[in-house]
């Protein structure tokens, strides 16, 4: 493997203002591509005349692709070069958001989404280019921006799907991620330089990302038609064994090879992987909670005597609160890494995630509850997604920058199917009996939902005490030859 690149000086590396705001607008096309079509699926499943559980797979394929394909880019972002990667990512969104425009199928529909699941590699690449192209002195608030953009986008992305179907047809959704998608290529393409490829001496690892590919599937549809098939039906049990068991085949295979798809040493560095675990706890209670608070808000107030009877684009509204938080945490996230290290804004990002949803199961009888309460979650959001790639850029080479941040990024999309699949468990656990063949769940089932998101995201600010603190260091020096490490002026390799 060859060595990290020697640091070059600022006046060669790109400006951040021309280099971050294509990056930043890759981020929010991917994720705000990715919620969009969450609160128009009953109506989607009515549209294309299927049933409630087969319009699901509409999010299922999506969240599968994403899983799979964002540690693939990653690594053939560090073997390749970024960039290359970058835009066969962004590519793949625009085909699948131009699929998704031109056909009325719903097999074509879920190709589609198949294919927007490829701009998941645009966290992992992103954060690699800004550790590659920015002054040092840039790099941590660059890495939070980005990562802070995906909680942003997927709460404009609910109200931006409000506002579509308020003038235009579910067309109109997909168009949205067309027109980003195509302005997000076409800075990345006049903007991103192209970047020097950190890994020439590195090679593929066909059988390993293969494996990956498996357990990962077998784990995602499981964990997201458990409720549809039954949690203890063949299937879904069947999944699950078969995950296991090709997740140690690949573990194995990673262990064995030359050169592995994911140096297992690297992912058993405590603050990997413990970052890792608060990732999935971060993904669970995020995606949970947006899908709890939308149906929450939108529930008949006449017949169930709680909710706010609220239309999609009220209900994403609602949510708004929490992009505007992730935004402000973007900057808050990087003054604290850089000041007190990626603990204190990891372990707030927990804390502020449970007070919100605490707050909502003792407190939801007003509008003003649930903007409150988005505002505070998405705050605490934006600083655990700042603070998740600057643990973990602190304690990898730059030459394995991508793939780490990739396999941080698939735990949060894991975290965030099996987040939706437990509060949709909780809520369909607890119906009413009403006098229309409709099913609501109780509001009891609600407070259960958000106790159980404020429990998961209290754990997730809990982990980062598990980690030990990252001794600043910007370089280190074997043989007389000195390397760059750390991602930032706070950051550097270690035994962590």
């Amino acid at each position: 493997m060859s060595e990290a690149p020697q640091p070059t000086t600022a006046a060669e590396k790109q400006s951040s203002a021309r280099v971050l705001p294509a990056l930043i607008l890759a981020m929010l096309s991917f994720s705000v591509v990715q919620t969009a079509v969450v609160p128009i699926l009953p109506s989607l499943a009515k549209e294309l005349s299927v049933s409630g559980s087969s319009i699901t797979w509409l999010m299922t394929a999506n969240l599968l692709s994403a899983a799979v394909l964002t540690p693939l880019l990653g690594r053939f972002g560090d073997l390749r070069g970024r960039k290359p990667m970058l835009l066969i990512s962004l590519t793949g969104l625009v085909a699948g958001s131009a699929l998704a425009v031109s056909t009325h199928s719903f097999t074509w529909l879920v190709v589609a989404r198949v294919l927007q699941g490829a701009g998941g590699g645009v966290l992992p690449l992103a954060i690699s280019i800004v550790r590659d192209e920015l002054p040092k002195q840039k790099v941590t608030g660059g890495v939070a921006a980005i990562s802070a953009s995906m909680g942003v986008g997927s709460g404009l992305g609910l109200v931006a799907t409000g506002l579509l179907l308020e003038h235009w047809s579910y067309k109109s959704i997909f168009w949205m991620g067309l027109v980003f998608g195509l302005l997000a290529v076409a800075l990345v393409a006049l903007r991103v330089p192209t970047d020097p490829v950190t890994d020439k001496d590195g090679g593929a690892d066909p059988l390993g990302a293969i494996t990956l590919a498996g357990w990962l599937s077998a784990l995602l549809v499981a964990v997201s038609q458990g409720n549809n098939w039954g949690w203890t039906s063949t299937r879904t049990l069947g999944l699950f064994a078969v995950a296991a068991v090709v997740a140690l085949v690949w573990g194995v295979i990673e262990v064995k090879v030359k050169h592995p798809l994911v140096d297992m040493k690297m992912m058993s560095r405590p603050a990997v992987a413990f970052t890792n675990l608060a990732g999935l706890l971060i993904g669970f209670g995020m995606y949970g909670s947006f899908m709890v608070i939308s149906n929450f808000a939108q529930t008949p107030e006449k017949l169930t005597h709680y909710g706010f009877t609220a239309t999609v684009l009220h209900a994403g509204v609602m949510l708004l609160p929490s992009a505007i938080g992730s935004m402000v945490a973007a900057p808050l996230g990087a003054l604290l890494i850089a000041r007190r290290g990626p603990r204190l804004p990891l372990v707030l990002g927990g804390v502020l995630g449970a007070v919100a949803m605490a707050y909502l199961a003792l407190r939801h009888s007003h509008e003003g509850d649930i903007y409150t309460a988005s505002a505070i979650f998405g705050l605490g959001i934006g600083l655990a997604f700042s603070a998740m790639p600057a643990y973990i850029n602190g304690a990898v080479p730059v030459e394995q920058s991508g793939i780490a941040n990739g396999m941080n990024a698939v735990l949060r999309t894991v975290g965030g199917a099996i987040g939706t699949a437990v509060m949709a468990a909780i809520l369909t656990g607890d119906t009413m009996k009403l006098p229309i063949p409709v099913t609501l769940p109780t509001l009891d089932a609600y407070k259960h939902a958000f106790w159980v998101a404020a429990a998961v995201c209290a754990v997730a600010g809990a982990v980062p005490f598990l980690i030990r603190t990252i001794k600043p260091a910007a370089t280190v020096t074997d043989g007389g030859k000195t390397a760059e490490l750390g991602s930032s002026p706070a950051l550097a390799k270690t035994d962590a």
